[in-house]
């Protein structure tokens, strides 16, 4: 794997693709800096290294060319701070100004590019528009894992304008892969996948990929009550997707063909109202009441999933077992949270992805307990479901 450490930046720009795609308060203040503090480490080791660094991002989903909501100019003080020297700004990513100022970065310097987004061009992959871009830099260092699986002009397309010695992956894209391919290609076993989540139509390609891969499916979430009801169980009026109950089906079946322990809730804590203040009792999964929901797995449920995640060499968990977001209902995602964590220290690897898997073990202050956490939701789950992303294979061209 080509990184930043196999380059030589002495005197050379290197243009970085970054994923500065941080949340804003109404006063344009950065309210989340994770993703900025993620990039440090790479743009610090090419400024040691004697290179200047051009940073390009976007930021949000313009939808009308250049707003002043979307713009990259309100995180420059954040970014400054982070990084540890002033950040120049360019009010264009493609312009007079933004050329000027990035033909004439000394080494140490540090240059931040207008929202990429601002112009179609970008999320269409235009090659012309990739071509402009790629002027900014000697040097091409995609570090933007949580946008790799697009095919855009600034994570895929681009890569082409630069000689194969002169693109690598940044510390944030190199970790990630690493722990994917730990996770997809060197699992040591007992291998447990924990899915959660809302659809089964969300997770259909995963399921079946890591049936390949897992010794351990547990399911969670709203997504288990599809298959309940495909076995035949009451379910109430929790959440079902009744257009897949046959593929539900067929899943469960092809786990028994592969020798995969699918492993479904089999108790549930459920309410007579979607709301934290809801009537809530416990229930047998497949016996829950008419006018009755579940919103989360129950004691059993825990039990169950808590030995298996501690029998574990490799887990990887994507998606709550429940409306975590609400008190009523967080005791079984924060459970197996605290099962993965405590596993985790006993020399198991975890690698925990998916905005909300991330949202959770965030919450209850377990991120340095766990092996991995990854910056990409929905780019972890295309690279399990297809082997590769786009703004991988560029860099691997």
């Amino acid at each position: 794997m080509k990184t930043i450490d196999n380059l030589n930046f002495e005197n050379k720009r290197a243009l970085i693709r970054v994923d500065f795609n941080v949340p804003l308060n109404d006063a344009f203040e950065v309210t989340d800096d994770t993703r900025i503090r993620a990039a440090v480490p790479t743009i610090k080791k090419i400024l040691e290294k004697g290179g200047s660094v051009i940073l390009m991002s976007h930021l949000g989903r313009p939808k009308e060319g250049p707003t002043n909501k979307y713009s990259l100019k309100h995180i420059v003080n954040t970014v400054s701070s982070l990084v540890g020297t002033p950040v120049q700004f360019a009010d264009d990513c493609i312009g007079d100004d933004a050329y000027s100022k990035s033909s004439t970065l000394k080494a140490g310097q540090v240059l931040l590019l207008e929202n990429l987004r601002f112009y179609k061009e970008e999320e269409k992959g235009d090659r012309a528009f990739a071509e402009k871009i790629s002027r900014h830099g000697d040097i091409y260092v995609n570090d933007a894992f949580g946008t790799a699986h697009r095919a855009h002009a600034s994570t895929a397309v681009i890569a082409q304008f630069f000689e194969p010695d002169s693109k690598c992956f940044g510390y944030v894209m190199a970790n990630e892969i690493t722990s994917i391919d730990k996770v997809i290609n060197g699992a040591e076993t007992p291998f447990t996948a924990i899915v959660g989540g809302a659809k089964v139509s969300d997770k259909i390609l995963i399921i079946e990929q890591l049936m390949n891969k897992a010794n351990n499916i547990l399911i969670g979430g709203g997504m288990a009550f599809t298959f309940v009801k495909a076995m035949g169980g009451s379910i109430g009026k929790s959440l079902c997707e009744e257009d897949k109950l046959e593929l539900a089906k067929g899943l469960l079946e092809k786990a028994k063909a592969k020798g995969v322990k699918l492993y479904l809730p089999t108790d549930a804590v459920i309410a007579d109202n979607f709301a934290n203040d809801a009537n809530i009792k416990y229930s047998s999964i497949n016996t829950i009441p008419d006018g009755w929901m579940g919103l989360d797995i129950g004691d059993e449920t825990i039990k169950t999933y808590s030995e298996v995640i501690k029998n574990s060499k490799t887990i990887l968990w994507n998606g709550p077992m429940g409306v975590f977001e609400m008190s009523s209902f967080e005791d079984g995602t924060k459970q197996v949270a605290l099962s993965i964590a405590e596993t985790s220290k006993n020399n198991a690897f975890s690698l925990i992805g998916g905005g909300d898997s991330v949202a959770a073990i965030n919450k209850y202050s377990l991120a340095n307990q766990v092996s991995y956490v990854s910056t990409g939701g929905g780019a972890l789950l295309e690279y399990i479901e297809q082997g590769s992303l786009p703004g991988v294979s560029a860099i691997e061209a």
